[in-house]
């Protein structure tokens, strides 16, 4: 279960190059799923915007750190996910961090799901609310813990959208009923969704039709929005007004780098002219999960590029992995204590910009490497 890091030379992309001289290397394990971490207008804007406002700004948002470009993106953002206001972070993880120490008190409750990403979690310790764990996506559970919370003078339901491991997507209009008839508020990380989930890629809440039901929503600029770094909140003004005057990681963490700034807005740019490159997933990963399935492997989630093979043992998934790498194949076996122990898996991810013969050279190795080591028959 000891993790190593392969290091790449060349830029992010369906193809790699390795150091030590792996050329030609299919990359399935990154999270550019929209392929606009090297997509050229992206690049392009980056370059225009470090050469316009310099590498970084040396300080906090509120000390001298804010440019035009942040405010600028912190609106594109909320006109995106049709929300009031927006609040940039460096991460994410920062995000996460940020909100439940800074919204909830010793009065209030916050009900997460037992499978949230380990930065909710974290951010959901740092604050004194009264914390509930559901069991995962078990609405009978999640019932029950807010009938339990309603001596508490606010209720908060925190989910992640589509979830890192499983690939599976929370059942929102679910969790937003429940909200509204026990009065809670509905919180959702959509690190996994922004971007290609929904007909327009704002999320799992415009995929699931609940986009007016779900009150925050916190999400990253370093995946699908031109995969370099940051976070971001947004949901009503009030709170991203509260946020700029309470939440740690803004107050004392540089201000996000200007060039990572214009790939975002780029990447937001080229979403917002046209939902073809968000609606450029779903053959693609239908192709590889039909196909992996007909092969005799158990592929978890739900129509997600998110695609988790369980093979159960970590040392097969480890050995796996690389055996797949000597076929050219860049994947990452998963094992404990990043999911739970007998659950150990290859977590592939499908991006826009494989090709129909990448997926399928996938796909043969797996079945090759699989029946190797007696994960197939």
């Amino acid at each position: 279960t000891w993790k190593s890091e392969r290091v790449i030379t060349s830029r992010q992309g369906p193809h790699l190059r390795l150091a030590g001289g792996g050329a030609g290397i299919l990359n399935f394990c990154a999270n550019n799923y929209l392929g606009l971490s090297s997509h050229p207008e992206v690049i392009r804007a980056g370059v225009e915007t470090l050469e316009q406002f310099g590498a970084g700004l040396s300080s906090v948002r509120f000390i001298c750190g804010t440019q035009s470009i942040h405010k600028d993106l912190e609106e594109k953002i909320s006109h995106f996910h049709q929300r009031e206001d927006a609040i940039l972070y460096a991460s994410c993880f920062d995000a996460n961090a940020g909100i439940f120490e800074a919204l909830l008190t010793p009065e209030d409750a916050v009900l997460s799901d037992e499978l949230n990403h380990a930065s909710i979690i974290d951010g959901i310790r740092l604050c004194k609310a009264n914390k509930y764990r559901y069991k995962h996506m078990d609405m009978q559970d999640l019932e029950a813990k807010l009938q339990d919370a309603q001596k508490h003078r606010l209720r908060l339901v925190a989910t992640d959208g589509a979830f890192s491991m499983d690939g599976d997507i929370a059942p929102l209009k679910e969790i937003c009923r429940l909200a509204e008839k026990y009065e809670a508020l509905v919180f959702i990380d959509e690190c996994h969704a922004t971007g290609f989930l929904g007909p327009n890629g704002r999320g799992t809440d415009e995929l699931l039709g609940v986009m007016d039901k779900v009150t925050i929503i916190n999400s990253t600029l370093g995946k699908a929005l031109g995969g370099a770094a940051g976070g971001y909140t947004t949901g009503p003004k009030p709170l991203i007004d509260l946020l700029r005057q309470r939440s740690r990681p803004y107050l004392f963490s540089n201000s996000l780098p200007p060039a990572v700034v214009g790939c975002a807005s780029k990447a937001l740019d080229l979403l917002m002219e046209s939902n073809t490159i968000a609606q450029s997933m779903a053959a693609k990963t239908q192709r590889f999960r039909s196909k992996m399935t007909a092969a005799g492997f158990t592929i978890l989630g739900q129509d997600h590029p998110i695609c988790p093979v369980m093979l159960g043992d970590a040392r097969l998934a480890a050995v796996m992995a690389d055996d797949m790498l000597s076929r050219g194949i860049y994947v990452i076996g998963f094992s404990y204590p990043v999911v739970p122990k007998g659950k150990a898996r290859i977590r592939v991810q499908i991006s826009a910009v494989h090709s129909d013969e990448d997926i399928d050279r996938c796909v043969e190795a797996f079945t090759e490497v699989g029946r190797k080591h007696g994960a197939l028959p």
